[in-house]
């Protein structure tokens, strides 16, 4: 079964009820449509954004069976398996996720959810809560800083731009623009909570 971008976000809401996990994920899947235009996979980028504002539908509800109950829960609504394996396979020898990333999609989603985290946490703390004024350079800063946003794994972001090819001052670069690009959507989204 298809979603349309409404039966996705009723579907995450009727799992998730916290503004932090309804903000993350906007944001994935804000970054995640960004990332499909800019690969040149411009037809799919519904798809993508889907993928990412369903990537943690489990975690508020099952944190300790995260990327396994999500399976349970999408093969009983008929969703895409693609849709499936794509979700779980954020998860990949992090959580009980059983699915390794195979698609450019399910890559730059491994890749670039906890980096999103991070880059989110790193804007609280600027001035202007904003993306807009952050530099490469102070991203760089809080990412080498281990305290800082400590549950964001930095070993999953590494291994998400050795898995995409890249080196990890690329993701750190795309991802940020791609926040700095979407800021402006992800806030509209938060407001309509």
């Amino acid at each position: 079964m298809e979603l349309t971008r409404e039966q996705a976000l009723e579907l995450l809401k009727a799992y998730n009820k916290e503004p932090f996990h309804l903000r993350h994920a906007f944001t994935v899947e804000a970054v995640m449509g960004w990332y499909a235009k800019e690969l040149g996979y411009g037809d799919e980028a519904e798809f993508w954004s889907t993928v990412g504002l369903l990537h943690d539908l489990d975690f508020e509800q099952y944190p300790e069976e995260h990327c396994v109950k999500v399976r349970e829960i999408m093969e009983e609504k008929g969703l895409d398996p693609a849709l499936i394996h794509a979700v779980v396979s954020h998860g990949w020898g992090q959580t009980g996720g059983d699915a390794q990333p195979e698609h450019q999609m399910e890559k730059v989603l491994f890749a670039a959810d906890e980096l999103t985290g991070l880059i989110g946490a790193a804007a609280l703390m600027r001035p202007s809560k904003s993306v807009q004024d952050m530099e490469l350079s102070s991203l760089k800063k809080k990412y080498k800083d281990k305290r800082f946003a400590a549950g964001c794994s930095r070993e999953t972001i590494a291994q998400g731009a050795e898995l995409l090819g890249w080196e990890l001052p690329q993701l750190l670069e795309r991802t940020l623009q791609a926040m700095k690009d979407c800021e402006s959507d992800i806030e509209a989204q938060c407001q309509g909570m």
